[in-house]
């Protein structure tokens, strides 16, 4: 008796979560600590994530939307003139 309803297991199940990081693996690349990623979140700064049961995911692509809005312009010398 065939399976209905039930689809064909993937050959390659990185494919459903290849545009997403694991926290881990994220501090691991921003050389931050899981904590402080844990305590961003907390105070709602840092890049946007989402909860997958007990584990947290961030999109790659948010990841990097938010870093390009943490830059800053280089400060001005102090009596420089325009």
């Amino acid at each position: 008796m065939p399976d209905i309803g039930t689809a064909p297991r993937s050959s390659n199940p990185q494919r459903l979560m290849s545009g997403w990081i694991s926290r881990l693996d994220l501090a691991l690349e921003l050389g931050v600590t899981v904590e402080t990623l844990h305590r961003w979140e907390k105070i709602r700064f840092g890049p946007p994530c989402v909860r997958a049961g007990r584990k947290i995911y961030y999109r790659r692509d948010a990841v990097q939307e938010w870093l390009m809005l943490q830059e800053a312009p280089a400060p001005r010398r102090a009596g420089s003139r325009r």
